[in-house]
């Protein structure tokens, strides 16, 4: 399996989670230092990782990355797509358009690169799973995070695009919101103060104080997406605290934990 965003905050604990259940990760970061340590953390608790430099704004780096996973490990059959930054914080008519092109190629684009690398492969051996991670903004409106959640909600309509896709070639794509956890992400926002607004930044106060949502409930989330328990399950977004476990034996609407259009009759 391959999971971007590994250096550090969700994808490192999920990278950990993975390796703790018996998989073989290959972990994707831009900080050579951040992925060298989380695959040395995996390593000291018995897992098989390899630390893998790239940047998923970049295509071509993403692809090398898939190649070096294959090799190691075998096929790339489950993608954890977590890499993402927080893009400017506050009005968006201060934000810095180079600011927003950055989060956009990183939150949205990097998920794209990374789902354009692995699917080939999944669709010709009838077998894959991906899982984006998303966010706050992604089914609401985010005041002062306007690019963080505009690269968010498309994500979401993206994953949905894809499955419909892929799903005669048995591959599930699946949005999986992680809830409010501490990470170098609460810290911009505590640094961002005002410019966060009073929720956001009431938020993060709370986050920092107790942790936020706890690893192992995103973990056993991640888990069951990647697993054939959820096969009949692609192109949803589901919450860390959805009932997601009753899924598992559920028929699901096609509309429910997705993303639509309300309509004035």
């Amino acid at each position: 399996m391959l999971i971007t965003g590994a250096g550090r905050g969700i994808g490192k604990r999920l990278a950990i989670g993975f390796a703790s259940a018996g998989d073989r990760v290959g972990l994707l970061a831009r900080s050579k230092a951040e992925v060298d340590l989380a695959r040395l953390e995996i390593e000291h608790s018995g897992g098989a990782a390899i630390p893998i430099q790239a940047d998923v704004r970049d295509f071509e780096a993403v692809c090398v990355a898939v190649e070096t996973v294959r090799q190691g490990f075998g096929q790339v059959d489950v993608l954890i797509a977590a890499a993402g930054v927080q893009g400017p914080i506050g009005p968006f008519w201060e934000a810095d358009p180079g600011a927003w092109a950055n989060a956009v190629g990183v939150n949205l684009l990097g998920v794209m690169h990374a789902c354009r690398a692995v699917l080939p492969g999944m669709i010709q051996r009838r077998r894959g799973k991906i899982i984006v991670l998303t966010g706050g903004g992604t089914t609401h409106p985010r005041p002062n995070f306007a690019a963080y959640a505009s690269s968010k909600a498309a994500l979401a309509r993206f994953v949905e695009t894809v499955a419909e896709e892929v799903r005669e070639h048995n591959v599930q794509i699946n949005d999986m919101s992680p809830g409010g956890t501490y990470t170098h992400m609460t810290d911009e926002i505590l640094r961002a103060g005002e410019k966060a607004g009073d929720k956001d930044l009431a938020d993060a106060r709370q986050v920092r104080q107790t942790g936020g949502v706890p690893p192992d409930r995103q973990i056993q989330l991640a888990l069951f997406l990647a697993s054939e328990r959820s096969n009949h399950i692609t192109g949803k977004l589901l919450h860390v605290n959805d009932d997601w476990r009753r899924l598992e034996h559920a028929n699901i609407h096609p509309e429910i934990y997705t993303l639509r259009r309300v309509q004035k009759i």
